[in-house]
């Protein structure tokens, strides 16, 4: 297994750069060498949020690069970036993956599903080109033993399996329930949540099955109720998750909402959980509110492994690229530099 949590992801772009470099064309001008950076993401549908977020991150990146002249073989390297829409389905994230090997780029970053990043990542693998995955985490992709699939974001074990010991040790909830959209990243995540639960001692009452469409979960919350769940975790999207939380009110469920690594409170707040002498960390900031409303509020509780950024002195952070796409937050990408 390949995974790097001290990955520098633009050193290996260049890295892989410099090995494929007669595969390149180079630019007119003779003291350029243009390399291309593919990306592949949901850049349309339901999902295409967070693939253009994805999309701007890796650009700002790249430009950064640019502008630093950076050299390979006596030539200027400039970075240029192919993007492919793989529309958050497994069968044409294959498609894309393929097109940007027959398009010759010496890197990818994507996808930003797992149901996507897991097959894509053969295609990739197959063609020896190196992956470096920014969102999707479900364990399966850097469990293979792929040489080329790097990863700079925490797995569901990580994220699901840190809510799952906080709601037994932390909340201490006694009837734990789950939900999951039956993706593979609200699926992985959710199993991952409930190995975590019974390995910290704690039981699953219920779980309950949607799909990645469903708008309406009054069936599933419907049942937690009638077990008397007093904590639900949510395996899936924060759209959803938003469903299932304003739903949860509208039923009269008094019970802790868990979600996983896309659900965020509607409002800033930060967290520190104590598990096994490790203490967690995390400062989270709302993705739900645009969806839900003032329907969630502080009865959410998100997950997110990984190391948080201190709070900044001096003001709100101003994130790179805010005035360009006319951001508040940080694009949801890899910082390469």
């Amino acid at each position: 297994m390949h995974l790097r949590t001290s990955l520098k992801p633009l050193a290996w772009i260049l890295a892989c750069a410099a090995t494929a470099l007669s595969a390149l064309p180079l630019s007119a001008a003779a003291d350029t060498l243009d390399i291309k950076v593919g990306f592949a993401a949901p850049l349309t549908g339901a999902n295409a949020g967070y693939g253009k977020d994805l999309q701007n991150g890796v650009q700002l990146a790249l430009d950064e690069a640019n502008a630093k002249k950076i050299q390979i073989g006596g030539k200027t390297a400039n970075f240029v970036i192919q993007a492919e829409d793989d529309q958050a389905d497994p069968r044409i994230g294959v498609q894309a993956a393929q097109k940007l090997v027959d398009a010759g780029v010496a890197v990818v970053v994507g996808h930003f599903n797992s149901g996507t990043t897991i097959p894509a990542s053969q295609v990739y693998q197959t063609a020896g080109i190196p992956i470096i995955d920014p969102a999707a985490t479900n364990p399966t992709i850097t469990q293979r033993g792929f040489d080329n699939v790097f990863t700079v974001i925490s797995s569901d074990a990580q994220n699901a399996g840190t809510a799952g010991t906080y709601a037994v040790t932390v909340t201490k909830a006694k009837k734990i329930s789950i939900i999951d959209d039956r993706t593979a990243f609200g699926q992985g995540e959710a199993d991952e949540f409930e190995k975590a639960v019974k390995a910290a001692g704690g039981s699953i009452v219920a779980r309950q099955y949607s799909d990645n469409q469903t708008v309406d979960f009054s069936a599933q919350l419907t049942a937690l109720k009638g077990v008397g769940t007093d904590l639900i975790f949510f395996g899936g999207l924060d759209r959803q998750a938003a469903a299932v939380g304003k739903r949860m009110k509208q039923l009269g469920i008094n019970a802790q909402f868990v979600g996983g690594g896309v659900a965020f409170p509607p409002t800033p707040r930060s967290y520190e959980v104590k598990v096994n002498k490790k203490v967690y960390r995390s400062a989270l900031r709302g993705a739900l509110s645009a969806h839900a409303g003032e329907a969630i509020d502080e009865d959410l509780v998100a997950s997110r492994a990984g190391t948080t950024l201190p709070d900044p002195a001096g003001g709100p952070y101003v994130p790179p690229g805010a005035t360009r796409w006319g951001l508040n937050r940080l694009p949801a990408g890899p910082r390469l530099l």
